[in-house]
């Protein structure tokens, strides 16, 4: 299944004509897949075969053919786990469903099958994303780059044959194609999948690029520095595998006294038909003794007090647009203690926005025509800042008059003529140079408190003439704020920020979000964020990220649990992550928390009710002789109950419960 299916979630199927039919052919390129949806189409065929009242030889293959299509899988791995001296609820489900069936109830034995079936293709596919996500990462690097050579002439090589010392030519608009340093020129490269910096960052003779960051407008040559097996992308998708197999094995709450629940029941079983054989009891008797033992002791009822609270959770989380992917991440989430939140993306929009406009004293401008004057000389760039600039004019329904002689300099600015001015605009430091000036003092003065504040200066020059100076800068969510508080008073301590961009910007929005200083870690690598993570954990806390970018993958992979925010997240982030913010609303994530705690607390209820159901029925074939047809009466009874209890959260009050629990 395409990842990119995660960001279209909610929108219509009809919007991607032939994306479904993809879809399934994605799906059913898994044999668990395809073995599940055989068994389901089978009992799918003798159900209604059977409830009309059709001869068994109609409907009895059907069921068989039904066992073993579906339950192969889960009985090879049940017997493989017998092997090494542990008994898991796959062979005990198989031995129930048999079981089931030598009593003569093989529907209830070949729904036990359908139903493990389709969960062990839903957790293939899960893997099988995850893997074609990791897979998808290495392809941000290039696959061929251009190597100069001693001469001066340029071949094209695969990036796996270039070695340290190689000097590359990215033109503008390429994906740098090793890491390396720049030997010569000036550009601006996109970076963002490597540390999340919301706007591109000049590069100029000695700094660092990154294999797979993007290129801007100018040419750089670039001096290998590592292989491509120790590129940052590379050790990205290293760490993101490396997380997901070493995290903790996860299990749902009944899975942890599957065992002793498991071995108990196999011996009770076999005690019931071995006993009273010994005491002369005939065989027949004992058996359906055993049999019935083995339908009312049988964990269905556990399973189903587990799992409808868990997926009635996922369903209504879903329907508010958060995609929960798994029973047990639902169960996870209401363990979460820490926080760990990136910025741009995030807490922030992701997108850079105009938020001042100082026209210069003397300019005779007004903030309206200083930013027309910008946003025409911008308009033909395609650069992140143009586009905040030209965006900020429309939105004030300014006109832009169209620009003549465009002229764009990488890592300084735009010239252009417009209304016969000359109008440049780029970096104050660059385009000033150092030089005095008139307006230079006050545009230093500006351009700092701009800076001070977490904004991005931006230099407006008429005729050479310093006439105002923009501030852009990527805007807090309007959740955001509110969504820190309560994520605070939901688990206890105050969420953390980690980001790759510069310390003045992350702790001037993390001013803004009401997170304090001594919680904000900035200029982090992917590794770096990890490890923040990783130091949370060892102190005993159950840590959550939230975060959207590729940078953020290795954290989300390594984290308790992982959440991506959806409409703005990288592919590998939304399949790495547990669980994705659909429609990119911060203020779901505590709900959701509050959400998962509530199917917990179902979760405790239900055993409760299966425990006495079990125990009661259990009990009378033990000590009196129990009815097969009231055993399995109370048996299904008690599974009702149960399901119907857990039902409860996919009602909208479940989840409106869940924001005032949050809050």
């Amino acid at each position: 299944m395409p990842s990119d299916l995660l960001q279209r979630a909610g929108r219509a199927a009809s919007a991607a004509p032939g994306a479904a039919p993809k879809r399934l052919t994605r799906v059913f390129a898994l044999p668990e897949a395809r073995w599940a949806a055989v068994a389901l189409g089978l009992f799918l065929i003798a159900l209604p075969l059977q409830l009309t009242g059709a001869p068994a030889w109609a409907w009895g293959p059907l069921y068989a053919a039904a066992y073993v299509t579906g339950g192969w899988e889960p009985a090879r791995a049940g017997l493989t786990a017998l092997r090494k001296k542990t008994l898991d609820v796959d062979l005990l489900m198989i031995v129930a469903a048999i079981g089931a069936a030598s009593i003569g109830q093989v529907m209830d034995g070949a729904l036990l099958i359908v139903i493990f079936a389709t969960s062990g293709a839903l957790e293939a596919l899960a893997t099988a994303r995850t893997q074609d996500a990791v897979r998808g990462l290495l392809d941000l690097a290039p696959s061929v780059a251009t190597r100069l050579a001693d001469d001066g002439s340029e071949s094209r090589v695969p990036t796996e044959d270039l070695v340290v010392g190689d000097t590359l030519l990215v033109r503008p608009g390429e994906r740098v194609g090793a890491d390396g340093r720049v030997l010569a020129g000036a550009s601006e490269v996109d970076q963002a999948t490597i540390t999340g910096e919301p706007l591109p960052v000049v590069k100029e003779v000695g700094d660092e690029v990154f294999a797979g960051t993007l290129n801007g407008t100018g040419a750089l040559r670039v001096k290998v520095e590592r292989d491509a097996s120790d590129s940052v992308i590379a050790r990205i998708v290293a760490m993101v595998v490396e997380a997901s197999k070493t995290k903790a094995p996860t299990q749902l709450f009944i899975e942890k006294v599957e065992q002793r629940y498991s071995l108990g029941m196999v011996g009770a079983t076999l005690a019931v038909f071995a006993v009273p054989l010994g005491f002369g009891a005939d065989l027949t008797g004992s058996l359906l003794r055993a049999m019935t033992f083995m339908i009312v002791a049988s964990p269905c009822a556990v399973v189903l007090a587990t799992m409808p609270p868990l997926l009635s959770a996922i369903a209504n989380a879903g329907r508010h647009g958060v995609l929960v992917k798994s029973a047990v991440v639902m169960e996870r989430l209401g363990q979460v203690d820490a926080v760990a939140l990136d910025k741009t993306g995030t807490l922030t929009e992701g997108t850079p926005r105009v938020t001042d406009i100082r026209p210069l004293s003397g300019s005779g401008l007004t903030e309206d025509v200083l930013l027309a004057l910008a946003a025409a000389a911008e308009h033909p760039s395609e650069h992140p800042l143009a586009r905040a600039v030209v965006d900020a004019a429309r939105t004030r329904h300014l006109t832009i008059t169209d620009p003549r002689g465009f002229t764009s300099t990488p890592g300084i600015g735009v010239t252009a003529t417009v209304d016969g001015h000359t109008i440049t605009v780029g970096a104050p430091d660059r385009l000033l140079g150092g030089n005095g000036g008139a307006g230079s003092t006050r545009v230093a003065e500006v351009a700092a408190d701009l800076e001070h504040r977490g904004r991005t200066a931006v230099l407006v020059l008429r005729d050479g003439v310093p006439v105002g100076v923009l501030g852009v800068a990527d805007r807090l969510r309007s959740d955001a704020a509110a969504t820190v508080a309560t994520l605070t008073a939901l688990t206890g301590s105050t969420p953390m920020l980690v980001t790759g961009d510069n310390p003045r910007a992350a702790a001037r929005l993390a001013a803004e979000a009401g997170i304090p200083g001594d919680q904000v870690h900035a200029t982090l690598l992917p590794q770096d964020k990890v490890e923040a993570v990783r130091r949370l954990q060892a102190r005993g806390r159950k840590v959550l990220v939230l975060g959207d970018g590729v940078n953020d993958a290795p954290a989300l992979a390594a984290a308790h649990t992982g959440i991506a925010m959806g409409r703005t997240g990288s592919d590998l982030a939304l399949e790495t992550a547990d669980v994705v913010i659909v429609r990119d609303e911060l203020a779901t994530v505590p709900k959701v928390i509050a959400l998962s705690r509530a199917a917990r607390w179902l979760v405790v209820q239900n055993l409760v009710i299966a425990a006495v159901f079990i125990c009661g029925l259990a009990i009378w074939d033990l000590v009196g002789h129990l009815p097969l047809p009231l055993g399995v009466l109370g048996h299904e009874g008690s599974t009702v109950i149960v399901g119907l209890n857990g039902l409860r959260l996919l009602r909208e009050a479940a989840w409106n419960r869940a924001g005032r629990d949050a809050r």
